[in-house]
């Protein structure tokens, strides 16, 4: 351990691992709201967030867990394609707060190229808020349907042991893998429907 009289202690969270403190200085230095991105082993939570004195200030969010309770997407809660959905919704919510562009918190989570927290990028970008990035680390729009879950189910629906023990949980919820991208374009138009109602009459 350091000592000394130059030796300063680390804040908490930094010892927990749980903040880089330079990257979240320079986030909030930019003077925009941040689309934070968090995904756990079950769930993605995308928020917009403004810095406040008092800490920060949640303004809108979504979590996939909305997407089957609200829409009934039967796809998984954490893995590309619902990361995409989350985003979008979180994207139609920050719109309807006047939210026009923010920048991409995505914490200490490695940004490697089409990685699932920018497919919630993208969800966010085509909800039309627009947020400073770069193209190439951008998924496949096919992917980011699950063409790839589509394609890999239809490879072992032969081997019916495997195909059962790997999409069970598929099967639980009455979705084949197979027709995973349909699904998902079911779920994204309900999303967009929500927000382009016309407003009701006084």
């Amino acid at each position: 351990m350091g000592k000394g009289p130059t030796y300063n202690v680390p804040y908490r969270r930094r010892k927990r691992g749980k903040t880089n403190y330079g990257l979240r200085k320079r986030l909030v230095a930019s003077g925009l709201p941040r689309i934070v991105v968090r995904r756990t082993s079950k769930n993605v939570t995308v928020q917009l967030v403004e810095p406040d004195v008092k800490g920060d200030r949640v303004v809108t969010s979504a979590h996939s867990n909305e997407l089957r309770k609200k829409y009934g997407y039967l796809g998984s809660l954490n893995n590309i394609s619902a990361s995409y959905l989350t985003g979008l919704l979180c994207g139609y919510r920050a719109k309807a707060n006047d939210a026009s562009t923010a920048i991409l918190d995505i914490g200490l989570q490695i940004p490697s190229k089409g990685a699932d927290v920018f497919s919630a990028l993208k969800g966010v970008l085509d909800a039309g808020v627009n947020v400073p990035h770069d193209e190439e680390v951008m998924p496949d729009e096919k992917r980011i349907a699950g063409a790839h879950i589509a394609k890999y189910a239809e490879q072992l629906s032969a081997d019916t042991d495997e195909y059962a023990r790997l999409f069970s949980a598929y099967a639980k919820r009455g979705l084949s893998p197979q027709k995973i991208e349909g699904h998902f374009a079911e779920v994204k138009q309900k999303i967009a429907s929500d927000f382009k109602k016309p407003p009701k009459k006084a």
